[in-house]
């Protein structure tokens, strides 16, 4: 297993947005494809509470590419996330790691 770290640094005052957007279409259209979260993270006490971190759970690269990229090019996503940015850009950084858990680590 590995997983995906995606850090989304919003456009000021837009955070409000984009947790609307996962939480009414992103992760059902995820749910469609197959994709699984791991978690879900606003920034308490950092750099930008305009932050938004969450990861995702794969079984190899090869599952995040095929997933990923039909997820990416789903007509629903793309009416979502047009209808979601109608008042103007939502993110304006987003930040993706692939990790691989430590041999000690609780998550595997």
């Amino acid at each position: 297993m590995i997983y995906e770290m995606r850090q989304y640094r919003c456009v000021p005052g837009r955070l409000p947005a984009l947790l609307k957007r996962f939480e009414t279409a992103t992760l059902k259209i995820w749910e469609k494809h197959g994709i699984r979260q791991a978690g879900f993270f606003t920034t308490l006490i950092g750099e930008s509470n305009q932050e938004l971190t969450y990861f995702l759970a794969w079984e190899s690269l090869a599952e995040r590419e095929k997933k990923w990229g039909a997820f990416m090019t789903d007509p629903e996503w793309v009416e979502a996330r047009a209808k979601s940015e109608a008042d103007g850009q939502i993110v304006a950084n987003i930040v993706s790691q692939i990790l691989a858990p430590t041999a000690f680590s609780s998550v595997k």
